[in-house]
C-alpha cells in the first residue's frame, strides 16, 4: 500500500510536460551559457517572430495527430495563402477584401483534404502528402517567378513591431497564445475535445458510442485550412514578400513540435500545455545554436533530432520489453542447442 500511494504521489512528476518544464529550463541554460544576450528583449522578440506562424499552425495539427490522423500538407497551404495574397494584391484587390478570400479557400483546401480522407476512406498521411504537391504547384502556377513586395506599411509592419506596452512579444505569439487557450479549453474541458481522445484511443468504439467520427474529423481539416492559410497572410506580411515558396518546408518543423509536445502520432493522447511547451524548447533550442554562429542551414538538425526524440521517448519501455524479450529468446535457442549437443 505505501508502495502504490508513494507512486500515486510520483505520478505528476513522471507526465510528459514535467519533462518538457525541465528541458525548458536546460534550454535556457544553455542559451545562457552561449551569450549572455538569449534573455535580451531583442533575442526574445527574434525568437518569437521566428517560430510565430509553426506555432499557430502546431494547434489544429494537434487535434488532427489525437484523433490518429495527419496533415502535412499544412506548410503548403501557407505557401498557397501567402501566394494568393501577392497575386490579388497585384491585381488591385483591396486588403480588407483579400483577407477573407484567402480564409475562405482555406476553407476549401481544408476541406478537399477532408472529403478525401473522410468520405473516400483514403488514409490521410498519403492524402496530404499528394495536396502537399498541389497546394504547392497552385501557388507556382499563381505567382511563378514574381516577387510581391509593395504591401501597405500598416499590414507589414505587424511582423516586425512587438506588440504595444511590450518589448518581445510579437503579434504572431499573442495570437497563439490566445488561440492555444482557446484550443486548450475546447480539447480538455468540452465534449467535443473528449470526443477527439475517444476517436484516437478506438474509433470503432466511438462509433459505437455515437460520436460522428467522419463529421469530427471533416471539421478538423477544414479548421486545419482555415488556421494555416490565416498564418500564411500573417507569413506574409512578416516577410513584406509574397513568392511562391514561402513557408517552405515547415511542415517537419509543425510535426516535429506536436510530438514532441507529447501527442502520440499514434493518437489518443496529448495536451496543449505539451505542445506550448515544446514550441519554446524547439525555439529556443533553434536560437541558442543561432547565437553560435551555427549554419542557418544546417538548422534542420534540431528538427530532425526533436522529431526522433519525440517518436523514440515515449516507446522506450516498449522497446526495452521488445529487447528483453528477444534475449530471452537467444537464451532458450542456445540452452535447445547445448541440450541437443549433449543427447546421445
Amino acid at each position: 500500500m505505501a508502495r502504490d500511494g508513494a507512486a500515486e504521489r510520483l505520478r505528476p512528476l513522471l507526465r510528459w510536460e514535467t519533462g518538457l518544464v525541465i528541458a525548458s529550463f536546460a534550454v535556457i541554460f544553455l542559451g545562457l551559457s552561449v551569450s549572455s544576450g538569449f534573455l535580451t528583449s531583442g533575442n526574445l522578440f527574434y525568437l518569437c517572430v521566428s517560430v510565430g506562424e509553426v506555432a499557430i499552425m502546431t494547434l489544429p495539427m494537434t487535434f488532427i495527430v489525437i484523433t490518429g490522423e495527419i496533415d502535412l500538407s499544412v506548410a503548403s497551404t501557407l505557401g498557397l495563402a501567402s501566394a494568393l495574397v501577392g497575386y490579388l494584391w497585384s491585381h488591385g484587390w483591396p486588403m480588407e477584401a483579400i483577407i477573407p478570400t484567402v480564409l475562405a479557400v482555406g476553407v476549401l483546401t481544408g476541406g478537399f483534404n477532408g472529403v478525401l480522407v473522410t468520405r473516400l476512406g483514403l488514409p490521410s498521411l498519403a492524402v496530404t502528402i499528394g495536396t502537399l504537391t498541389l497546394y504547392r504547384g497552385i501557388a507556382v502556377v499563381l505567382l511563378g517567378p514574381n516577387t510581391i513586395s509593395n504591401f501597405p506599411a500598416s499590414y507589414t509592419t505587424i511582423g516586425i513591431d512587438p506588440v504595444p506596452h511590450t518589448s518581445f512579444l510579437s503579434y504572431s505569439v499573442v495570437i497563439f497564445l490566445i488561440l492555444a487557450l482557446i484550443f486548450g479549453i475546447v480539447l480538455h474541458f468540452t465534449p467535443f475535445g473528449r470526443s477527439l481522445y475517444a476517436i484516437g484511443a478506438n474509433k470503432e468504439a466511438a462509433l459505437f458510442a455515437g460520436i460522428r467520427v467522419r463529421r469530427i474529423k471533416m471539421f478538423l481539416f477544414i479548421l486545419s485550412g482555415v488556421v494555416c492559410s490565416a498564418a500564411g497572410i500573417l507569413y506574409t506580411f512578416r516577410l513584406s514578400t509574397a513568392v511562391q515558396d514561402n513557408g517552405l518546408g515547415l511542415e517537419l518543423s509543425v510535426v516535429a513540435i506536436v510530438l514532441l509536445g507529447g501527442v502520440s502520432i499514434f493518437g489518443g493522447t496529448g495536451s496543449i500545455v505539451g505542445v506550448v511547451l515544446a514550441v519554446f524548447v524547439f525555439a529556443g533550442l533553434q536560437s541558442a545554436l543561432f547565437l553560435t554562429n551555427f549554419p542557418e542551414r544546417a538548422l534542420g538538425i534540431v528538427t530532425g533530432g526533436l522529431l526522433l526524440i519525440s517518436v523514440l521517448a515515449p516507446n522506450a519501455s516498449s522497446f526495452a520489453s521488445r529487447a528483453r524479450e528477444l534475449w530471452r529468446r537467444r537464451e532458450v535457442r542456445g540452452r535447445v542447442a547445448i541440450a541437443k549437443r549433449g543427447a546421445p
